[in-house]
C-alpha cells in the first residue's frame, strides 16, 4: 500500500517554488494540449461547485475511502486539487487507474487495485441471485437496501480494501499518500458519478452477471414497473447504506431518443458540433475510446443507459 518513492530533489530537502492555481491551470492546459496533439486520449475530471460526487456510486466510493482511518487523515489534501480541476486526466482500466495531476508541473499518478477475487465475486453473485432485475436500477443504486448493502459491503463488496491498493506518483513528496494521489482517489469517485459501470471494470468483473436470468428487454432498458418501484431505495434507506443523502438521477434513457444511434449519425452529430472525440466523450459522459468504437460500428449502436442519456441531452441542447 505504501507509495514507492521514485523521485527526489538533489539537495535532499529542496522543494519547488509555490505556483498559483491560475498559473498551474494555464501551464496544465499547455502541457495537455501537447499530449492531445500527440494523439493521447485525455479524460479530465471536471467538477461543478464544491460537491465532488452526487450519485450513489460516486458518493459510495468517497465514503468508503474515508471510512478507513489511515486514508481519512490523508485524503483531505486532495479535495482542493480535484475541485479546482487539477486532475487533468484520469483513465480507469481493469485493475488500474492512470492519471495526470497538475502541481508545480504535471505529475503522473498510477493506482493499481487488485481485481475482485473469484471466490468473492461468486459469493456476491450468489447473494444477489434473483434479486437484481435491471442493469439501470443497479447502476443508479435503485435497488433494495439489502441488495445495495450486499454489493457495497465494506469487507465483501465491490469497493477495494486498503491492502488491495498500490499507488505511485512521480512528485518529490515523500508522504505515503501525496496530495496528487489523494486528488486521484477523489477523482475516481467523481468519474464513477457519471460512469458507475467503470467500478466493475476496475475490479475485473462483469456487472451483467448480477442481472437475473430471463429479464425482459424492457427491464434491461430501464422501464419502470410496480415491482421495480417497490425495490427503489428511499433517501433515508440510502443514508443507511453510506450515511449520505443522494440526488436522484433522471432516467433519461427511458425517454424516446431524438437520435437513432448509428456510426454515421453519431459521427455526423459530433462533426456538426465541431467537437473532437475527447470533447464529445466528455459531453456525453463516456470515454473517447467508446466514441471511436461507436463510430466504427457496423449496424445500430446500442449505448448503455448513461451514454444514451448523454446523446439525448446533447441532441436536445443543440
Amino acid at each position: 500500500m505504501k507509495k514507492r518513492r521514485r523521485h527526489r530533489y538533489e539537495d535532499y530537502g529542496g522543494w519547488p517554488a509555490y505556483v498559483p492555481v491560475a498559473q498551474r491551470r494555464a501551464q496544465a492546459r499547455r502541457e495537455v494540449s501537447k499530449l492531445l496533439k500527440k494523439g493521447q486520449d485525455i479524460q479530465p475530471v471536471e467538477i461543478e461547485g464544491r460537491v465532488i460526487a452526487r450519485s450513489f456510486w460516486g458518493k459510495g466510493w468517497c465514503a468508503h475511502m474515508e471510512s478507513f482511518g489511515d486514508y481519512a487523515n490523508r485524503l483531505p489534501r486532495g479535495r482542493t486539487y480535484v475541485r479546482n480541476g487539477s486532475v487533468c486526466h484520469l483513465s480507469i482500466k481493469k485493475g488500474k487507474v492512470e492519471a495526470i495531476v497538475s502541481g508545480s508541473k504535471l505529475y503522473r499518478v498510477n493506482v493499481d487495485i487488485k481485481t475482485q477475487s473469484k471466490a468473492k465475486w461468486m459469493e456476491l453473485k450468489k447473494r444477489c441471485t434473483g434479486k437484481i432485475g435491471s442493469l439501470i436500477e443497479l447502476l443508479q443504486g435503485k435497488l433494495s437496501e439489502e441488495i445495495m448493502s450486499t454489493v457495497t459491503d465494506r469487507e465483501h463488496g465491490l469497493f477495494p480494501l486498503p491492502g488491495e491498493f498500490r499507488y505511485t506518483c512521480d512528485c518529490p513528496d515523500w508522504a505515503d499518500m501525496c496530495k496528487h494521489i489523494a486528488a486521484v482517489i477523489y477523482g475516481i469517485g467523481a468519474r464513477l458519478d457519471t460512469q458507475p459501470a467503470l467500478l466493475f471494470l476496475l475490479r475485473g468483473v462483469d456487472h451483467n452477471e448480477l442481472i437475473s436470468a430471463g429479464v425482459t428487454a424492457d427491464a434491461i432498458a430501464g422501464a419502470g414497473s410496480r415491482r421495480a418501484r417497490r425495490r427503489s431505495l428511499s433517501g433515508k434507506e440510502l443514508e443507511n447504506v453510506f450515511g449520505v443523502e443522494l440526488e436522484e438521477i433522471p432516467d433519461e434513457a427511458s425517454i424516446a431518443a431524438p437520435i437513432k444511434p448509428t456510426a454515421r449519425s453519431i459521427a455526423s452529430l459530433r462533426r456538426r458540433l465541431g467537437m473532437s472525440k475527447t470533447e464529445f466523450a466528455h459531453a456525453v459522459g463516456i470515454t473517447a475510446a467508446t466514441v471511436t468504437r461507436w463510430e466504427k460500428a457496423r449496424g445500430p449502436v446500442k449505448p448503455q443507459a448513461r451514454g444514451l442519456a448523454g446523446l439525448i441531452r446533447l441532441c436536445r441542447n443543440n
